[in-house]
């Protein structure tokens, strides 16, 4: 089990997390950063078929990294999907906040390009308290 330099276990050890980005080299370095953290990563997905089909698979997700805008598609279909499982999300964009609309408007967001370790210790906190 990987621990954290305080002794403490990784916070995403033994979680799935779906990672949605159609950025490869960003998709790259978010699934990097939740590996380190204990994660298993679905994904990357670079296609909102593609993220359909990890949600659709079978397997458990315990948490979800969205970009908001995939090859000029927005996300929220498969963020209805994760919120209707009660599985937690962040959004990424490099947007402003409006792109996202009232629905999503307390999903946190991360503007890219993104704080690595900010957007892992807020997911990890909603894995925590769910809807924080």
């Amino acid at each position: 089990m990987l621990r954290t330099t305080s002794g403490q276990p990784a916070p995403f050890t033994g979680r799935r997390v779906l990672v949605v980005e159609d950025e490869y080299f960003l998709a790259d370095d978010i699934s990097e950063a939740f590996e380190a953290l204990g994660a298993e990563v679905a994904g990357p997905a670079g296609h909102i078929e593609d993220a359909f089909k990890l949600l659709r698979d079978g397997s458990t997700l315990d948490a979800a990294v969205l970009d908001v805008n995939i090859h000029s598609e927005r996300i929220f279909p498969v963020a209805r999907e994760l919120r209707a499982r009660n599985v937690p999300f962040v959004f990424t964009t490099g947007y402003e906040r409006v792109t996202v609309g009232p629905e999503f408007q307390d999903v946190p967001l991360f503007e890219k390009p993104i704080d690595l370790a900010k957007m892992a210790r807020q997911l990890a906190a909603l894995l925590v308290e769910p809807g924080s």
